[in-house]
């Protein structure tokens, strides 16, 4: 007895101590715990892996801190939402080295999401407790996409811009004054600067204020006041659209394809029910159940929450309509709950409503629950649980993990229906004193889909990340290029056209600030991610690369063959970082081999300003595709190989270039999946001037 006497009075002391604490150290401190944890989980991420976008944010960011201007390889602007990248640039600014500023970057990730904990308490507080407000906040930094602290994206500045928003779209539906009218449009604007899609909110507006009357069962004469707002919004739009076109830039900016872009509406449903069912899987069916309940029951419910609600109801709408349409697409076709979580805080508020309010069950609170498993049933888990599903939909995290250890991928639908069903029953039949214990199912749901978020072997994003970095370089140090020529030297990429791993090219981008330009090679496939690059030719007699000019440094593979000393080079990645005299000049090329070294049936070897000499070249043999002896066949003579050897020739040049060719034979199509004919592996060119 007396040691419940005690806990009980602990309790008691605890409760009064948060009640005698001022809300505003409350909220400071929410902001800092969540700042610390989610810093924690985005150290987990050691490597920027969710590309280009994670590049394209560094690079605008790197570039502003450098000269103020938002510019990618040091010399081209993109037409994308700047704030993002000016908040990031900070860490760029304190630290010289990336290593340091992409730590820091994460620091001003966790910080900025966090910050989210404040707009959601300030919502809460209109229509619950304090207590259940503190609640809110807490949970709202609890979501599983706070595991967006850990990668450069715009994803963590505007989830607390998009709860500032929807307040300041709750003040002006409370009370329309001219200000609050202005600081909703100035709050969109903001938004905006950050992620196209919060045009969205525009939307929002427009309907807000007739659902806010139909809940009142008031005249849609009231909705005189709020004329000005519609007047600011659409002298704010077609200005902006004047602007845009006097500035030669697209109204949208670089989302400006997708405005023009074929939708079907049958598939745009289909993709709004999947939607809708995933963001129910994400916030464990039971808040999104309360919000549904309250929207249906609007004009019975306390002014305080019918506005909340008026507000709510057409941000989500209006936001679910918009994902689920650019998800339609044809190469999208996938849920897009990256672009969806900042709802769900609306949802926890409504849940916590619908508590405080004395979880009103009137009929339609059936037919919401069992459409709710309805919608989580027909998400087509098996095609969706894959690759993508690591940065988009973190909801499908924890399938992927039980697929692996539990159960089969074609039992997955079953197992969330049931989990599903369970959840719903318990929101219908959950006694008044134990309506608490909802959130707290929900705060438990959020921790396992985040540790699945970082740990699952396929798609964890320690595991994603671990990729990226060793798939780059193999060097201790990431910025491995600045250790040896110093941040602000002048290097230049020459992209040599190895498509298999694209991050040999962009996380040794990433992590070394001396690196500025990219030149591809005609010769070879594009360098990967669209990002700007300046396409080159090689002179056929000087091997100059013509449009290049000239540059301090190289950064290549060492099969380019780049004429320059070596300065320092990751060998098992076969990357090299050169020091040029002059133009930037190709001493030789090679055709006919892949980037693993496999040959095809035939290679050609080219050395520029040449005048004869002689050519070594150490092949090497597959066993397990070819145990019998391969032969090279090379200026009329013929070199059997079993095993490896080098091969040497001699060559004679006019002073401009000489030319070897080599055929090999047998050469086969290994298939699983590789559909080349390969032949043997070139494994390293020498070439010797003179006799």
């Amino acid at each position: 007895m007396g040691e419940g006497a005690s806990r009980r009075r602990l309790r008691t002391d605890a409760a009064g101590l948060v009640r005698r604490t001022p809300t505003g150290v409350l909220l400071a401190a929410i902001v800092a715990c969540s700042t610390l944890i989610a810093d924690g989980i985005a150290h987990q991420v050691v490597a920027p892996w969710i590309m280009i976008d994670e590049l394209i944010w560094s690079d605008l960011a790197r570039g502003f801190a450098d000269n103020g201007h938002l510019l990618i390889r040091g010399g081209t602007g993109v037409d994308v939402g700047p704030l993002y990248p000016m908040l990031l640039s900070v860490s760029y600014r304190l630290f010289a080295g990336v290593p340091d500023a992409y730590a820091a970057a994460k620091g001003i990730n966790a910080f900025a999401m966090s910050l989210a904990a404040i707009p959601a308490y300030l919502l809460a507080r209109r229509v619950v407790s304090r207590r259940l407000a503190l609640v809110a906040a807490v949970l709202t930094v609890a979501v599983p996409s706070m595991a967006y602290t850990g990668v450069l994206m715009t994803e963590n500045l505007f989830y607390p811009l998009f709860l500032l928003v929807v307040l300041a779209l709750v003040r002006v539906l409370e009370h329309p004054t001219r200000t609050r009218q202005v600081v909703l449009l100035a709050a969109i604007g903001v938004a905006y600067e950050t992620r196209v899609q919060a045009i969205g909110f525009l939307g929002a507006a427009v309907l807000a204020p007739p659902l806010l009357l139909w809940y009142r069962r008031a005249s849609l004469r009231g909705i005189a006041a709020w004329w000005f707002m519609y007047g600011l919004l659409a002298t704010a739009v077609v200005g902006y659209y004047v602007v845009q076109q006097v500035r030669g830039q697209r109204q949208l900016g670089s989302y400006q394809g997708v405005a023009s872009d074929h939708y079907s509406p049958g598939v745009v449903l289909k993709w709004i029910a999947y939607h809708v069912g995933e963001i129910a899987l994400y916030v464990g069916v039971i808040p999104l159940v309360a919000f549904v309940v309250l929207a249906l029951l609007g004009r019975r419910l306390p002014e305080p929450l019918r506005v909340f609600m008026a507000a709510a109801v057409t941000v989500t709408v209006v936001f679910v309509l918009e994902v689920a349409t650019f998800a339609s697409l044809p190469d999208v076709s996938r849920i897009e709950e990256r672009n969806l979580f900042y709802v769900v805080p609306l949802f926890l508020i409504a849940l916590l409503a619908w508590i405080e309010t004395g979880l009103p069950r009137r009929w339609p609170v059936v037919v919401v629950a069992g459409a709710a498993v309805a919608l989580v049933a027909v998400v087509p888990y098996r095609d969706l649980i894959n690759g993508n599903a690591s940065a988009d939909t973190l909801a499908f995290l924890p399938l992927w993990t039980l697929q692996d250890t539990v159960i089969t991928l074609g039992q997955v639908r079953a197992v969330v229906v049931i989990a599903a069903a369970l959840l719903a029953v318990a929101f219908l039949l959950v006694p008044a004193r134990w309506a608490l214990a909802l959130p707290a199912v929900v705060a438990v749901w959020f921790g396992f889909t985040l540790w699945t978020v970082e740990r699952n072997a396929h798609g964890g994003w320690r595991h994603n990340s671990v990729n990226a970095l060793f798939g780059g370089t193999t060097n201790p140090r990431p910025d491995w290029i600045d250790r040896a020529v110093g941040t602000t030297a002048d290097v230049t990429v020459v992209w040599w056209g190895d498509t298999n791993d694209p991050f040999l090219l962009w996380t040794n981008e990433f992590f070394n600030r001396s690196v500025h330009r990219v030149y591809e090679l005609d010769t070879v496939t594009g360098a990967p991610g669209r990002l700007p690059a300046t396409t080159v030719h090689i002179d056929p007699a000087s091997g100059e690369l013509l449009g290049a000019g000239s540059a301090d440094y190289v950064f290549t593979s060492a099969a380019v063959q780049v004429a320059g000393a070596v300065v320092a080079q990751d060998v098992a990645r076969r990357l090299v970082l050169l020091r040029i005299e002059g133009p930037v000049r190709i001493a030789a090329t090679s055709t006919g081999i892949y980037p693993d070294t496999w040959s095809g049936p035939d290679v050609t070897y080219t050395r520029y300003r040449c005048a004869g000499g002689t050519v070594k070249v150490f092949v090497q043999q597959d066993p397990s595709l070819f145990p019998e002896s391969q032969v090279v066949r090379v200026g009329g003579r013929s070199f059997g190989v079993h095993g490896s050897r080098w091969i040497t020739v001699p060559v004679v040049g006019n002073g401009r270039r000489c030319e070897t060719r080599y055929t090999v034979s047998p050469t086969r199509v290994p298939g699983h999946g590789d559909l080349r004919r390969l032949g043997i592996h070139f494994s390293r060119f020498t070439f010797s001037a003179g006799g």
